[in-house]
């Protein structure tokens, strides 16, 4: 299997390409739209085709490059159900995603969003926001919920095995991975703590909105194309 973790400086996201060396087919989670050169430079270089892009939810702080690569590869964009209604494939908690032989299994992981959806692929789950490094996505907006974040973490991903590793979407502090037996015993608003406490913790954090939030949620509603302007706008 080939596997990357690149990075968009601007918005601390993670992107990841998996492929597989046989059949040679590949797999974007979560691109960043400033960065498609990139990564299309990149599946050139590892002479790898791009097959499919996985979303993990609709993002606020960045734009999604999942249309735009659907565009110039033909590729299929899956996302999770209730998140963008332009991904050619909307997942459900269960489903299989193929990627030549590589078999990605859907676990549904709302809280931060209610379309969140992590893909596990053997000893790996890609969870977008739902589970970062000893951190984990907000729930103020996008009809989040702490209550569903914490039963998505302690009662879906923390089923998984200890040694598997957590790639998130995002790291703001150098972080690249982790594991399901580092969150349990270290996550800061999860070890020890009850689920009263992580919502009470969640309710008050009193986050700014992201700086893109109002382009990039209907942008990524969009599958990255940002929304015309009203009809006032435009004369």
């Amino acid at each position: 299997m080939i596997f990357r973790q690149l990075f968009d400086a601007e918005s601390s996201t993670y992107t990841y390409l998996v492929g597989d060396e046989v059949s040679r087919q590949a797999v974007l989670i979560d691109p960043v739209l400033e960065q498609i050169d990139r990564d299309l430079r990149l599946l050139d270089e590892l002479g790898l085709k791009l097959t499919h892009v996985f979303d993990t939810h609709v993002h606020a702080d960045h734009v999604t490059a999942s249309g735009a690569l659907r565009e110039r590869t033909r590729c299929t964009v899956v996302g999770g159900v209730g998140g963008a209604a332009c991904a050619n494939v909307q997942v459900r908690h269960g489903d299989a995603v193929h990627v030549g032989p590589l078999v990605f299994q859907v676990l549904a992981t709302p809280g931060h969003t209610d379309d969140s959806v992590s893909y596990l692929l053997g000893e790996r789950v890609f969870t977008g926001d739902a589970l970062l490094v000893r951190g984990n996505g907000r729930t103020d907006f996008q009809n989040g919920s702490a209550a569903q974040l914490y039963d998505s973490i302690t009662r879906v991903l923390f089923a998984l095995p200890d040694a598997t590793r957590v790639y998130p979407a995002h790291d703001y502090k150098g972080f690249t991975v982790t594991t399901v037996a580092e969150e349990k015993r270290h996550h800061p608003r999860l070890a020890g703590r009850s689920r009263e406490e992580f919502i009470h913790i969640m309710e008050n954090l009193h986050l700014p909105n992201p700086r893109k939030m109002d382009l990039a949620v209907p942008a990524n509603r969009a599958c990255g194309h940002p929304a015309p302007p009203p009809p006032e706008a435009r004369t």
